[in-house]
């Protein structure tokens, strides 16, 4: 469905497949109006993380103020118990606000 991140950085090797086929599944999150509902973006990221990876992730930062703009791809960080950080890029599918996570990888 998505290319797995390659290199020997890459923590999730081939898990990310079942990284991806869940969060490709998210249920709307929907928001006020025209933005995203970013607690709800940010429970269902690490939720989804952890029981698809079974690691502990400390948090995700997702932006506030993310329009509802199908086509649209923006970036949340999630921050794994060992403090590595990773920056998930996700895509808005339509104007329901729902989302599917296309790549995950070490942030720079």
């Amino acid at each position: 469905m998505f290319p797995a991140p390659q290199g020997p950085n890459s923590p999730f090797g081939s898990r990310i497949l079942a990284v991806f086929a869940l969060l490709a599944t998210l249920v709307a999150l929907y928001g006020c109006g025209t933005v995203v509902d970013k607690v709800k973006l940010q429970d269902t990221i690490q939720a989804s993380l952890e029981d698809s990876i079974h690691e502990k992730i400390q948090k995700v930062d997702c932006p506030s103020d993310q329009s509802v703009d199908p086509g649209a791809t923006f970036s949340c960080v999630v921050v794994f118990a060992d403090d590595r950080r990773e920056v998930a890029t996700l895509e808005i599918r339509n104007k329901d606000a729902d989302i599917s996570m296309i790549d995950i990888k070490p942030e720079n």
